[in-house]
């Protein structure tokens, strides 16, 4: 349409916005690409991931408007919804396959690996899609991941300044990450200079990556801090104090951690015997409590789906028909029975249905209780859910005269799997359709974006898996992949029958009154900090502290407008650098 005075044009729109469009959906392909790598990477270092939306949809303003002109706020969510849709499958998968890799146990066949976290993914989405409209419409849970995705959505200007910011942090941490790499520089020992005990750990991690983590977590993340100071600044001088640390020459003489030099040291020492199994029995104390608390959550949820049926708006055009869910719990039985029975050889027909009974129980009860945390605190016990998952599968799958050691690992491994990939699409899958609600999306598009997304995500982290194995060895110093070993280590310790009883027992004890507290996963938190290694946690604490200074001096808003777009950038910038190296690594290794 052409002005009065015939000088400019400006585009009256008639029809509706575009939304599911295949620039959209390829966009978020590509950004989810990126954004699973990071993410996977940081699981594989700090244990625990975030929620990617509002990354993706600053990644997505850059793009969409930024380059391309398109204005279309819908658009944008679609492909906020994919890319974060990819990354469904970080969390689940880093925090349960490197468990196989860790033990030595990697015959097991990736293809099949792939197929059963796909299925697993579009599983966990077709759980919950019927509970959109009671836990969106009617409940109106917060989902406060998912408000602020929609006010980046709503302030175009804002997105794009914030991408720019993003860009910004990428380049700082990529550049100190690349000097770490050629330099070697990857700790920082402060306490020796200082006077500091060895055994109080005075170690700093070089890591940008892991300072952005912290200052995007703010104020949660101090219970996690708490845990590791609690273990070396608090316990540590205790058990000196009172003699019960071993004298250096017996550390030594410790066949068990003297061939390995870092385990030599009293830290280390101190993390694998006592610290580590404690904060691997606070992690399932701290999620079996939060189960329980959660009870109520699992019974409002049955009446939801209930209501949801007798509702002709459930079946209406705008929502996808709620006769999912009973093709969905059809599916997961068959499906998880087939990954199953096919994972090894001799698995049987009886027990590899009581498995896939128990992983289709599972990613129902635990994606409903996710999405409920989610939705109320912005929190979500994933690695709780994923160790308590992949350890009662075993527990199945080596029963009295069962399985040998092996098959029973790839067994349990190859269906927890699948449901921890379903627990974490079902949780996005409800944090973006909040975002919806909020900016005038249509569910059933967000929807179908979700299931389009669900089968990239695998893949990709199948192969960074591999990658990085190839490179650096999983469960290393490099990448300690904190939730894949405690994983591990209780594996072996069940079939092994060498459970530390009481050191689990206790931690298990410890989390589950924290968690009881009524502040979102204190149990889990502290758990985490207690487990892994304290050079990561002293880093963290770093962008927790600067995260906290910022909302005072400078609010809220400026740390949620400039601090979160630089710190998601930081993260970003080392994790593709460090892939990169991998990489590089492995290809300069197979060319020798």
């Amino acid at each position: 349409m052409t002005d009065n005075d015939g000088v400019g044009k400006r585009i009256i729109r008639t029809g509706p916005y575009p939304e599911l469009t295949l620039t959209a959906v390829l966009i978020g392909y590509g950004l989810g690409i990126i954004i699973t790598i990071s993410w996977g990477y940081a699981c594989l270092i700090l244990g625990f991931s975030h929620e990617s939306s509002e990354l993706a949809a600053i990644l997505g303003f850059g793009i969409l408007r930024g380059l391309m002109g398109r204005t279309s706020i819908v658009e944008n969510n679609i492909n906020q919804t994919i890319a974060s849709a990819v990354n469904g499958a970080s969390a689940g998968m880093m925090f349960s396959i490197p468990a196989l890799f860790i033990l030595g146990e990697t015959g097991f066949n990736p293809i099949l690996m792939v197929f059963g976290c796909i299925a697993g993914g579009i599983l966990g989405i077709a759980f919950i899609i019927p509970l959109r409209k009671q836990m969106i419409d009617f409940e109106r849970l917060t989902y406060p991941g998912g408000v602020a995705v929609a006010a980046v959505l709503k302030s175009p200007g804002a997105g794009i300044r914030k991408a720019q910011l993003l860009l910004v942090g990428v380049a700082i941490s990529g550049i100190v990450h690349i000097i770490v790499q050629f330099t070697g520089f990857g700790k920082w020992a402060i306490g020796p200079h200082i006077g500091m005990p060895d055994y109080m750990n005075g170690v700093w991690y070089v890591s940008l990556m892991t300072v952005g983590v912290g200052f995007l977590c703010g104020r949660g993340g101090v219970y996690f801090v708490v845990g590791g100071f609690a273990c070396y600044w608090v316990l540590a001088p205790i058990l000196s104090g009172k003699e019960l640390l071993p004298a250096a020459a017996e550390l030594a003489a410790d066949v068990d951690y003297a061939t390995l030099a870092e385990y030599a040291r009293m830290p280390e020492y101190l993390r694998l015997t006592l610290f580590r199994p404690v904060g691997i029995g606070m992690l399932v104390g701290g999620a079996m409590a939060g189960i329980v608390l959660a009870m109520p959550l699992i019974f409002s949820a049955v009446r939801s789906m209930q209501n949801a049926a007798k509702m002709k708006t459930a079946l209406s055009k705008d929502e996808m028909p709620i006769r999912l869910l009973y093709i969905g719990i059809a599916g997961a039985t068959i499906l998880l029975f087939v990954v199953a029975i096919t994972s090894v050889q001799k698995m049987g027909v009886f027990r590899g249905a009581l498995m896939a009974l128990m992983g289709t129980l599972w990613i129902w009860v635990a994606g409903v209780i996710l999405s409920e945390c989610i939705g109320r605190t912005n929190w979500s016990p994933m690695s709780g859910m994923t160790l308590i998952a992949v350890t009662i599968l075993i527990v199945i799958a080596s029963g009295a005269g069962g399985l040998a050691d092996r098959p029973a690992m790839i067994a349990s491994v190859m269906v927890g799997a699948a449901t921890c990939v379903a627990m974490a699409q079902a949780t996005d899958l409800m944090l973006d359709l909040k975002t919806g609600y909020l900016v005038g999306a249509t569910p059933k598009k967000q929807q179908i974006g979700q299931f389009l997304a669900t089968w990239l995500g695998p893949i990709v982290i199948m192969v960074l898996i591999y990658v990085l194995h190839k490179a650096y060895r999983l469960g290393s110093t490099e990448l300690p992949a904190p939730q894949a070993t405690a994983l591990a280590e209780t594996m072996r310790a069940i079939l092994e029958g060498n459970v530390p009883v009481y050191k689990y027992a206790a931690g298990a004890g410890l989390g589950a009154l924290l968690s009881a507290s009524g502040i979102g996963g204190l149990g889990i938190l502290v758990g985490l900090g207690f487990y892994l290694p304290f050079h990561i946690v002293l880093t963290y604490s770093v962008g927790t502290v600067i995260r906290i200074f910022v909302d005072w001096k400078k609010g809220v808003r400026f740390s949620e407008e400039v601090g979160l777009p630089i710190a998601a950038g930081l993260i970003v910038g080392e994790a593709l650098v460090g892939v990169g190296f991998a990489l590089y690594k492995v290809i300069a290794g197979l060319a020798a």
